[in-house]
């Protein structure tokens, strides 16, 4: 049984496709394999920045932390053993102004923590959350897979930069792009997406 850790983003509620096509996968995923399902709902619960308590309280001797400290590295420490306990990860990350949304990149500045995450050895830096597998769901309204805008696409490499950076190699990626051309092709582009996830489930039955 595996254990699916969901992470959404997306501020647009039902009408957010990132979510729903990362929920699909999800659920589907936790329903063949019989394991738990774990939802961390960036949009309704967003992350605080990242404040000096939190930049200092990481360095900090547990019994020697401040209580603004202790608090911000207890919520870090929450997402941290979230992803610990998960097999599998599944990302929703719908494109703003051409990179990831606000929270989700909150979420990353708490998690991408120096001897927890990721470590330095004699090659450089490492990943340490190793093992598990990731799969990311990236929306966007214009077509940034290929093409002419493809140079603007700072969502998706950047996410996959983060992810392996703390250890999450094993990355599929799943899109669903060129919602913003009219009925028909936001239409095709979701059918297109849910073939996908179709064979993507398929595959992990």
């Amino acid at each position: 049984m595996s254990h699916v850790l969901l992470v959404t983003s997306s501020p647009r509620g039902a009408e957010s496709l990132s979510t729903r096509f990362a929920t699909e996968i999800a659920e589907g995923l936790q329903a063949r394999s019989g394991g738990a399902l774990t939802v961390r709902d960036l949009a309704a619960n967003p992350p605080p920045h990242i404040t000096p308590a939190y930049i200092q309280g990481r360095i900090t001797a547990p019994d020697q932390r401040t209580p603004d400290q202790a608090e911000a590295v207890k919520l870090a420490q929450a997402f941290v053993d979230e992803l610990k306990a998960a097999d599998v990860i599944v990302l929703g990350s719908g494109m703003i102004n051409f990179g990831l949304p606000s929270p989700l990149k909150a979420w990353f500045d708490h998690i991408t923590w120096p001897g927890v995450t990721f470590g330095y050895g004699d090659a450089g830096p490492k990943g340490l959350l190793t093992g598990k597998k990731v799969y990311l769901l990236a929306a966007a309204g214009g077509v940034f897979s290929e093409g002419a805008w493809a140079p603007f696409d700072f969502q998706t490499p950047y996410l996959l930069h983060l992810l392996g950076f703390i250890g999450l190699t094993d990355v599929e990626v799943v899109r669903v792009e060129g919602t913003v051309f009219g009925p028909d092709a936001a239409k095709a582009a979701i059918a297109n997406t849910e073939t996908t996830i179709a064979a993507l489930l398929a595959k992990a039955a």
